[in-house]
């Protein structure tokens, strides 16, 4: 009898599931869209109930896409976008629709703590900045803004939280995700109510779960979740974790000289450290799924969901030559445009952004002589001078790298791949033979918590294959360089019209 696990990775607009052996072989992947409310600027929702459905039929599918027999799935982990916020009533329901992490509502609260010093009184037990799409900053907003579901809450969910318990009827708050909150200390890996009181939300301490950890047990799976989900009952629940963790597991990141960076709607880039490192330039540290180690992270929504969104809204009638599909187009015609006569520059700011927090996207340079060709260029060097910006605050406080580990949708574009590695200056290293880098790592999760594995280092040993590296073509890294300042002093310029915008 062999043995498997699945992964299970709810995304801002996806949720997927992927079933692996335990030698890191991806045999089936199924995903579901999961659509997205927008009832304000800035806001971004979407209905719990419906979620759990979208995760369930993930599950039942890929088992019959698979052929696996259930008996054989020796567990199940969740991963899935970091802060938002996803909150269970009183009643036994969802309390109100989850909130995504690309919502901007919260904004003014945590301007407001910068301004009043309560950022920076917290900062030594928090180790991270406060920002708008936290769980601390949006149960401020709920507090006042939605007192009624505010009142009705039971527990504080991050999305893989929510799922997990949703698979196991047992409320645990995961340590990765929640230490990302804005509501724990992280020095201390513990819930401090001082915390919450300071941010006027004391009575959030008996809403939080018991801790757990990525790779510990929590639970089985329910009759009802098995019902629903075709896995037998009884089934191992693992913590599961954070997917920026999820894909950085994945990835074998498992020592401090290591260093990665996560491609998707969000650009996140990270290393892990044996201590927090507090008074950098780094924004965010949180526990790492690796006990006795921290996440040390940089991140914005400003990566390669822009050019989703330029496909869908600006390439639907797209003449895609015989042969190909759309994504090797793009990559055709962004190859076409030569770097140094591309003087359009992008700001990946759809979602979010790394400079002013209204900040919008932008194209800035452009005239009647581009074309479609540098549009795309300008949006794939925005996105890589956008994680740019995260890494170099990320070296400001450690040693360079041998190389960087890559993950996300941009590793599906060869060009993409060497842009970065001529952007950054640094070797690319990505994951051979998995494409769902974050259903790995649960799926890793899941085998040390069955006991396959005693740990994430003996795991990623059988489990992750690295391909070898792309390397800088040192000529375009010097052209590039003199870009990124450009595109830097765009950025730098349009800080001070950006209030204008407020929501």
């Amino acid at each position: 009898m062999g043995k498997y696990a699945i992964g299970l990775d709810n995304g801002g607009t996806v949720s997927k599931a992927a079933l692996f052996d335990m030698q890191g072989h991806e045999i089936a992947v199924v995903s579901k869209q999961t659509p997205l409310i927008t009832p304000h600027p800035g806001y971004n929702e979407r209905n719990m109930e419906e979620l759990w459905q979208y995760n369930c039929e993930c599950v039942r599918e890929v088992l019959q896409k698979s052929g696996v027999p259930p008996k054989e799935v020796v567990g199940i982990a969740v991963c899935g976008h970091g802060k938002g916020l996803y909150l269970w009533g009183k009643d036994g329901r969802p309390a109100c629709n989850g909130i995504v992490s690309t919502d901007n509502r919260a904004w003014k609260y945590t301007d407001k703590w910068r301004r009043d010093g309560t950022a920076e009184a917290l900062y030594p037990q928090l180790c991270q900045q406060l920002i708008p799409c936290q769980q601390a900053a949006l149960l401020a907003w709920m507090k006042e803004h939605d007192r009624k579901t505010y009142n009705n809450i039971k527990w504080v969910f991050s999305v893989k939280d929510y799922i997990r318990f949703r698979l196991t009827d047992k409320a645990y708050c995961e340590a990765t995700d929640i230490s990302g909150s804005g509501l724990m200390d992280v020095r201390n890996a513990c819930f401090d109510p001082g915390i919450l009181k300071a941010l006027g939300i004391g009575e959030i301490y008996d809403k939080l779960a018991p801790l757990c950890y990525s790779h510990q047990q929590c639970g089985t799976v329910t009759p009802e979740a098995a019902r629903m989900t075709g896995l037998l009952e009884g089934t191992l629940v693992a913590g599961g974790m954070f997917d920026i963790d999820a894909c950085a597991i994945a990835m074998a990141v498992t020592s401090p000289e290591q260093l990665c960076t996560i491609t998707g709607t969000w650009s996140i880039n990270e290393f892990i450290s044996d201590v927090p490192i507090t008074g950098t330039k780094i924004a965010m540290n949180s526990l790492y799924a690796m006990p006795g180690y921290y996440l040390l992270e940089e991140c914005s929504a400003t990566s390669a969901g822009n050019l989703e969104w330029y496909m869908k809204n600006c390439m639907e009638n797209e003449r895609v030559p015989q042969g190909m599909n759309l994504y090797d187009h793009i990559n055709e015609m962004v190859n076409s445009v030569d770097p140094a006569l591309c003087d359009v520059y992008y700001l990946p700011f759809l979602y979010g952004s790394n400079a002013h927090p209204l900040a919008k996207a932008s194209f800035v340079g452009l005239t009647t002589y581009h074309t479609k060709a540098h549009v795309l260029r300008a949006i794939f060097e925005g996105v890589v001078f956008s994680h740019k910006t995260h890494i170099e605050r990320l070296l400001s406080a450690r040693k360079a790298p041998k190389a960087i580990r890559m993950a996300g949708g941009a590793v599906n574009s060869p060009v993409w791949v060497q842009l970065f590695a001529d952007v950054l200056g640094y070797p690319i290293e990505t994951v051979a033979g998995v494409k769902e880098l974050g259903a790995l790592g649960c799926a890793m999760a899941a085998a040390v918590a069955a006991g396959v594995y005693k740990d994430y280092t003996e795991a990623a040993d059988a489990m992750v294959h690295v391909n070898p590296p792309v390397l800088p073509n040192p000529d375009k890294n010097k052209i590039y360089e003199e870009k990124f300042k450009k595109y830097t002093a765009v950025s730098n310029a349009l800080d001070m019209i950006w209030n204008k915008f407020a929501i």
